[in-house]
């Protein structure tokens, strides 16, 4: 039997020593967990894990289109996580739907606070945090016809082809304006054949079976990762090749700076002050003549200084206590 850990905030670990679960969400297919090492917790404070879900579907109601975000604080700096599906299809005028979407997911995700956290500074909504990650399925196509799109991939020409990414364009207009993405250096994830595998839908090489009901789409760039906020630097961005549906997963790495809050009321020492206070020359080592008749000194460490000053103020006190005896 497996070892299990339950969480502050009612989550569970399945036996991982190394991960604590600090939040996950659910609506319809839409999904998302953070977890955290359990040698940063003991390091750091976090605080304030809230999420919050943003249903967008049909109506505006149902949850098979929106956002799970989750919201947390390590320390002084404030972070959200948002996963998103949003609306698919790549009919002229879909990506106004799209951006429409984007729009009330900003509008509408909030992190109230409880009474006892009204002296709190977390901030209720997305764009008050200091470090934002936004990730999912965003569904945005190319501006190109399909032939094109897969001559370009096939000759790997990722650059030619970011310059049709509906996404970029959309940005040029005000959606998602001033967030950073990596370079997109892999093919377009979506929209592979989950019969053929490796395939896209439609790919006129491969052999066409009519039972499938799988439907001829442009390739694009539908899964993406995106951050806003200073002190986020990305290391890696790549998709994966796991075969679970028509899409392709992509993963990124980042750093991420946090201001560390220091312990109330707390004072800082000078070194330098605290080492001239001390008599250092009395604990220099001499280690006789050398060679060119001169004295070598051997540095003691810092530790060791200290140490020394302790024994011989312990030596001091018992000093005046005997003289203090003698007097008597």
């Amino acid at each position: 039997m497996r070892e299990r850990w339950k969480t502050k905030h009612g989550g569970e670990e399945c036996g991982n020593p190394t991960y604590k679960l600090m939040a996950s969400k659910k609506m319809v297919g839409i999904f998302a967990s953070v977890w955290m090492k359990r040698e940063i917790l003991r390091k750091y404070r976090v605080s304030n894990v809230k999420a919050c879900t943003i249903a967008c579907g049909l109506m505006g109601c149902l949850g098979n289109k929106g956002a799970v975000s989750v919201s947390m604080s390590i320390e002084g700096t404030s972070f959200c996580f948002v996963t998103a599906h949003l609306a698919s299809g790549q009919k002229k005028g879909d990506e106004m739907r799209r951006n429409q979407q984007v729009g009330e997911i900003f509008k509408r995700t909030a992190f109230p606070r409880l009474p006892q956290e009204f002296d709190d500074p977390l901030p209720p909504i997305i764009s008050g945090h200091d470090r934002i990650f936004w990730f999912g399925d965003l569904n945005y196509r190319l501006y190109m016809d399909d032939d094109t799109a897969r001559e370009l991939i096939r000759k790997k020409k990722w650059k030619e082809l970011q310059k049709f990414d509906q996404l970029k364009k959309e940005q040029q207009r005000g959606v998602f304006q001033g967030w950073k993405e990596g370079d997109v250096e892999f093919a377009p994830t979506y929209k592979y054949s989950v019969e053929l595998g490796n395939r896209y839908t439609g790919d006129k090489h491969a052999p066409f079976n009519p039972n499938t009901g799988e439907k001829r789409r442009t390739p694009a760039w539908c899964d993406r990762i995106m951050w806003f906020g200073k002190g986020i630097q990305q290391l890696s961005y790549f998709r994966g090749e796991s075969r679970f549906s028509d899409h392709r997963p992509v993963s990124a790495l980042f750093t991420a700076e946090i201001d560390v809050l220091g312990p109330p009321n707390s004072k800082t020492v000078s070194l330098s002050k605290f080492l001239n206070s001390m008599n250092l020359s009395r604990f220099v080592v001499n280690n006789g003549p050398t060679t060119t008749n001169t004295t070598t000194t051997t540095k003691r460490t810092l530790l060791s200084l200290i140490k020394a000053e302790a024994e011989e103020s312990e030596n001091e006190d018992e000093l005046i206590v005997d003289n203090t005896h003698n007097r008597s």
